[in-house]
């Protein structure tokens, strides 16, 4: 018999299956962290694939700061229901008007999202999260291990990380301790997209290119809705553009593009020279620490 020859594609997939699969034997209250993102889609995906024909034995969590693309939400109930999941949905608004965190001036809600998804965790007994953060993606994600050991209170130290040698993983948590995992973490945005079209799956369709109404603001191109309005000396235009990530809609930029399908997307990524976050979230521009400083207080 001839040796079995997989794909990268096929590689990675094996890999990632194998993480699910592993928290699910090993932890006792996991929950996915889905975004209505691509990464999050293709992660759902996967745990759909490592436990079929049975259910996703563990619920999904969105951390729902108020500002969403109605786009991404609708599309994030049409695919809860097709996956047939419980899904928890952790409100920031709610925690603001209820005193429990206050929001900061700029418009920024990343610091506040994470006392709301630490309470969620907590009030659920979740003891390991799935995130669909890669390595490629930010000099600070690039750090972290697949298996992120987090302490009592949701916090992170990249100085007191657990080896992960030969692929063994180390989920061992005391009473209120937790492991946040990371099964994409050795894919690329462009094996993220190559996946989502060999597989067909299902996406936001401000992923594609088409024509919208746009400004620059900080050499970047926001699409003007309800949440960027556009200010009296900015010249609005109409130009054919696409997001690469989806964060919050006051904050998330698109870019130029005419990729309006997978097939297209996964050609211009394949020559783009620069990340998917730098080039469109303005969150991260706060400083060159930015995401390190969050996912030490507990975010992903």
């Amino acid at each position: 018999m001839g040796k079995l020859t997989l794909s990268h594609l096929q590689e990675l997939e094996a890999e990632s299956i194998h993480i699910i699969r592993e928290v699910a034997a090993e932890m006792r209250h996991p929950c996915l962290l889905f975004s209505g993102g691509k990464d999050s889609v293709v992660m759902s995906a996967l745990a759909r694939k490592a436990f079929q024909p049975a259910r996703i034995p563990f619920p999904f969590m969105h951390v729902d700061t108020g500002l969403n693309f109605p786009e991404v939400l609708r599309f994030r109930d049409r695919w809860i229901a097709e996956l047939e999941v419980e899904l928890i949905v952790a409100s920031v608004p709610d925690a603001i008007a209820e005193g429990f965190v206050q929001e900061a001036p700029g418009g920024s809600r990343n610091r506040i999202q994470t006392p709301v998804l630490l309470r969620a965790a907590e009030a659920h007994g979740i003891d390991a999260l799935f995130g669909g953060a890669r390595r490629d993606e930010e000099k600070a994600r690039a750090k972290e291990r697949v298996f992120s050991f987090r302490d009592e209170f949701g916090q992170w130290d990249p100085k007191n990380q657990r080896p992960e040698l030969w692929r063994l993983y180390n989920g061992k948590v005391n009473q209120g301790e937790s492991i946040r995992v990371f099964p994409l973490s050795n894919w690329t945005e462009l094996d993220t997209w190559a996946y989502i079209a060999h597989e067909d799956l299902p996406i936001p369709e401000l992923y594609y290119a088409a024509e919208r109404d746009v400004v620059e603001r900080d050499s970047m191109l926001y699409v003007v809705n309800e949440f960027v309005p556009a200010r009296e000396n900015e010249t609005v235009t109409r130009r054919a553009v696409r997001y690469r990530t989806m964060g919050d809609a006051n904050l998330t930029a698109a870019v130029e593009s005419q990729a309006d399908t997978n097939e297209k997307i996964v050609e211009e990524i394949a020559v783009t020279r620069y990340t998917e976050r730098g080039a469109t979230r303005g969150d991260d521009r706060v400083s060159e620490a930015a995401m390190e400083d969050r996912k030490k207080e507990g975010y992903f």
